[in-house]
């Protein structure tokens, strides 16, 4: 059987100063991890038993980055599912998009992370080396740009 796991691509939007564009404005949150190849992806975590893939999406940010639900407005229209196996056994990860509503708040890191950054998308994908996750990220933020 499959490995589930899910979690949130999070975005905000700086204030963008009046000439540049929206896209310009917006910055992806990624997390390092503190185990194995330090990767940096976005939070998320395994379904526990008896959740719906969007709880665990939010309890896996709660944990992982200190964000309530409440500081986040999910974004509707969004959801991506991404395949692909881990020591050998398939993997299923489901992202869903959330803003930040404050672009302020703190992030506060769990053990499993040592390290978090705000990346715009050029950066973000350089970030996430995995080509799955840099073409969500570029989904994500096509997404984005085409609700303006």
């Amino acid at each position: 059987m499959a490995v589930r796991a899910c979690g949130l691509i999070i975005y905000r939007r700086l204030q963008p100063a009046p000439s540049s564009k929206v896209a310009d404005s917006i910055e992806y949150l990624l997390l390092q991890t503190s185990y194995g190849t330090h990767h940096w992806t976005p939070p998320k975590g395994h379904v526990d038993p008896g959740e719906d893939d969007l709880q665990t999406a939010f309890r896996e940010t709660q944990e992982e980055a200190g964000l309530q639900a409440s500081q986040l407005t999910l974004i509707e229209g969004y959801r991506k599912e991404l395949h692909y196996p881990v020591r050998g056994k398939p993997k299923t990860v489901v992202y869903w998009l959330a803003e930040m509503k404050d672009c302020n708040t703190e992030i506060k890191l769990s053990e499993e992370h040592q390290a978090f950054q705000w990346l715009k998308l050029e950066d973000a994908c350089k970030f996430a080396e995995y080509e799955d996750m840099q073409a969500t990220l570029k989904e994500a933020h096509q997404f984005l740009c085409s609700r303006e």
